[in-house]
């Protein structure tokens, strides 16, 4: 697709993954509706990047009222969307069984909510608009673009609900993209390493050293803005459709 042409829905849009990918497309001529639920950073994002390229909604990704409104106005506001990429999700570590006892059902089933059935709602929302698209050159009426993670194929030590989250990310990709081949909308996955997000701001310098330790080359923690280049070579190459790309400097997760 030609990024001029983009109008993307971009969930966790207000920062880290989502941020970075927004402000690539708006930097490159496209416009990008932010759903999010941090509503202070969302807005500050509107104000810096302007309002007749940016629309922000808060957004949880859960909630099919909220996605299928939102969709809608972003529709409205840009007139078709034939983008959607997912960077909402959460991450809340725990084992299995502590000394506490078994891990709370409500934790298991609020990480894969957010993750897994929040990605799929989007998904499958902006589909069913990308449908009315006409399609471009290629055939093309929209690009999809969900983020798993490393953890998918690599889980650590109490991250079984996060990596069950991404994992069925991982596992949707093909068919849904064998299903949406037929009304020219590619699916594709982004599968990170160890990204410089919000999450790792406070880490401590030995244990930040300690994880660039673990990845081959290079020897740091990955940056959004090397997802938001990912995402437009994906937008942009026709040929993409229905895989899993690992961004991990080829990392390779310990099991703790």
């Amino acid at each position: 697709m030609d990024m001029k042409s983009i109008c993307a829905v971009v969930t966790g849009g207000a920062s880290g993954l989502g941020e970075a990918t927004v402000r690539r497309i708006v930097e490159v001529g496209g416009k990008a509706a932010v759903f999010d639920v941090n509503e202070e950073l969302g807005t500050k994002l509107v104000q810096e990047l302007g309002d007749d390229r940016v629309l922000f909604r808060k957004t949880d990704v859960s909630s099919p009222d909220e996605v299928e409104a939102n969709v809608a106005e972003a529709v409205k506001a840009f007139g078709l969307i034939n983008a959607a990429v997912n960077c909402a999700g959460i991450a809340t570590p725990g084992k299995v069984v502590s000394k506490g006892g078994p891990m709370a059902l409500d934790r298991f089933e609020k990480v894969i909510q957010v993750n897994l059935i929040g990605t799929f709602n989007v998904l499958r929302v902006a589909a069913a608009a990308m449908l009315a698209n006409e399609p471009n050159e290629h055939g093309e009426r929209g690009v999809i673009i969900n983020t798993a993670s490393v953890a998918a194929f690599e889980g650590q030590i109490g991250q079984a609900a996060y990596s069950a989250s991404k994992g069925g990310v991982v596992s949707m990709t093909l068919p849904i993209a064998r299903e949406l081949a037929a009304s020219g909308i590619r699916v594709m996955t982004i599968a990170p390493g160890l990204v410089e997000t919000p999450l790792f701001a406070g880490l401590p310098e030995p244990a930040r050293k300690s994880l660039e330790e673990l990845t081959l080359f290079p020897k740091r923690l990955g940056r959004p803005a090397e997802y938001a280049m990912l995402v437009e070579s994906i937008l942009s190459n026709p040929l993409l459709n229905g895989e899993v790309i690992r961004l991990d400097g080829a990392i390779r997760m310990q099991a703790k």
